[in-house]
């Protein structure tokens, strides 16, 4: 097992957290936090590290990093465009809004298109129930989406 530091310097930064919060198996998502900062996303070796730093099971560290939609195991692309999966928004066409997404742009839920402009990402719930369905686009709620308003505002957010 590797306790050691790779040579990377940014893992530097990683274990600088972890050491902040006493490798406490609480620092999980912190820890996880500054890793996608400085790696700008989370790659599976990563994951190990950090899994062997804080003692924990990999598939834990796993687990919380693809249960969080604002953590990403893919480099992300120029525009991130998030739609909300929860309960209300389902029930409200969600799923059909990211079919037409994923056709439209040729990328799948969790992938970013062939040119790196566009990162779509389905998420089981962005806390917005009253505004279902609702997508984020840059970060910038849109809610009460209709089918044809998610392609317009996708289509703005990739000319930007």
């Amino acid at each position: 097992m590797i306790t050691t530091v790779p040579k990377d310097d940014r893992y530097k930064m990683v274990e600088k957290t972890m050491k902040k919060l006493n490798y406490d198996r609480s620092a999980l998502i912190e820890t996880l936090h500054t890793a996608q900062e400085t790696f700008g996303y989370l790659e599976n070796e990563t994951l190990k590290f950090i899994a062997r730093r804080l003692k924990l099971p990999y598939s834990k560290v796993y687990g919380v990093a693809t249960f969080y939609h604002f953590f990403r195991l893919k480099p992300k692309g120029e525009h991130t465009l998030v739609v909300c999966m929860g309960t209300a928004c389902y029930i409200k066409n969600a799923d059909k809004i990211l079919a037409k997404l994923e056709e439209k742009f040729d990328v799948k839920a969790g992938e970013t298109t062939k040119d790196g402009l566009l990162s779509l990402i389905s998420a089981r719930c962005v806390g917005s129930c009253s505004l279902a369905p609702i997508a984020l686009y840059d970060n910038k709620a849109i809610g009460h989406l209709t089918l044809e308003q998610s392609l317009e505002e996708a289509q703005e957010l990739v000319k930007c």
